[in-house]
């Protein structure tokens, strides 16, 4: 029984589990390490300043979190009206993900997207509850080689990217429980962009 099945049981009433379930996701939150997540944003801002570009992806629900933190990146300089960041979400064009599946395999959808554009300083960062998806492992073991840094946002007990990413954000959590996971990986979007957001709006207008 993971912990939302422990909280369903224990709720008389709806609104019982709706408050347990966001109690559990501020325990959840708590334990997060705040250093890995400033390691996210300097080297976010070193591929503003050294013009390159920060790849996003992942699968299901943590394709739409990638899309949406990629989109939220872009709009940054549009905000602050000054130099942005580029980002592109490589799990976004249908053409390519069925192309690649069909024509050779799943398991290399993200890594066949990146394999001629991604540069050396490049940044990729990879969603996964799991951190066990063969598609985003073989896009790090890529970008690594191509001397890109990476970053994994990941949950249960992280998986194999926790192992090989160079940068993690660990949302630590029992197997199977993808909602809370992906909540809170949502809500790291939401926290790096809205720093970044402000701390160069305030560069650019001490």
């Amino acid at each position: 029984m993971n912990i939302l099945e422990e909280i369903f049981a224990q709720s008389n009433i709806r609104t019982d589990y709706f408050r347990s379930y966001c109690d559990y996701l501020k325990r959840l939150i708590s334990q997060i390490d705040m250093e890995s997540v400033e390691r996210v944003v300097e080297c976010f801002s070193k591929a503003r300043q050294e013009n390159k570009t920060i790849y996003f992806a992942g699968n299901g629900g943590s394709a739409a979190t990638a899309s949406h933190f990629a989109q939220d990146m872009n709009e940054i300089g549009r905000k602050i009206r000054g130099k942005g960041f580029r980002t592109q979400s490589i799990n976004d064009s249908v053409a390519a993900l069925t192309a690649i599946s069909n024509d050779y395999s799943y398991d290399n959808v993200f890594a066949m997207q990146i394999q001629y554009n991604f540069d050396e300083g490049d940044v990729l960062v990879v969603i996964s509850a799991s951190g066990n998806s063969p598609n985003v492992i073989n896009a790090v073991k890529l970008a690594k080689e191509k001397g890109g840094t990476t970053i994994g946002l990941v949950g249960f007990d992280g998986g194999r990217l926790a192992q090989i990413c160079d940068h993690v954000v660990h949302i630590k959590s029992k197997k199977g429980e993808y909602g809370p996971v992906e909540d809170i990986h949502l809500v790291l979007d939401h926290l790096i962009v809205s720093y970044l957001t402000m701390e160069l709006a305030k560069e650019n207008n001490p």
